[in-house]
């Protein structure tokens, strides 16, 4: 059974789930975003843990703890900066989700949250990045239970800032076959 993912317009550091996803920038350091508004949930610690990461190339992924949030791991990823789209921002987008559910596995991570990954301060279109979210997610998805494998991750949710990406994602869901 393909887990079902779905949509909802929320604040990420708030929602009762495994893994949540941070949409970081290289050097994995506070930002502006999704990714001020984790670390400032988090805590200080969560700084100090990435640091000693030293950092991620756009297209992968790494985890920490969670820290004071009620998720027990942040998976932060590295998503491209827009540039037009043709600089294989449509590929590296996806490996972010890719990447970030095969971490998600690696944690036993049974629920995760992931937000709109490359489209605040990094400029991706929304419409086109929920398309491709919805894409790699179903993929992972597919291939885990293509491999008769009993899935550790069971609940995607996708987790918007703002009723327009909402909106996206679960168009991209319904044009995939999916409800929301």
């Amino acid at each position: 059974m393909v887990a079902q993912p779905e949509v909802i317009d929320a604040d990420i550091t708030t929602l009762d789930v495994d893994a949540i996803v941070n949409a970081a920038n290289k050097e994995l350091a506070p930002g502006g975003g999704v990714c001020g508004a984790i670390h400032s949930a988090a805590g200080p610690e969560l700084a100090r843990e990435c640091v000693q990461l030293g950092g991620c190339p756009v297209g992968e992924a790494r985890a920490t703890k969670a820290y004071n949030l009620s998720a027990k791991w942040i998976i932060h990823t590295v998503g491209p900066v827009w540039g037009g789209g043709e600089s294989g921002e449509d590929r590296l987008l996806f490996k972010c989700y890719d990447a970030s559910l095969k971490l998600a596995e690696t944690c036993k991570a049974k629920s995760i949250a992931i937000p709109a990954i490359s489209t605040g301060i990094y400029g991706f279109p929304a419409h086109r990045a929920a398309h491709i979210a919805v894409a790699a997610t179903l993929d992972y998805l597919r291939a885990v239970q293509d491999m008769g494998e009993d899935a550790i991750v069971e609940k995607v949710i996708f987790c918007c800032f703002g009723e327009e990406s909402a909106a996206f994602h679960r168009e991209a869901l319904a044009e995939q076959g999916h409800s929301h």
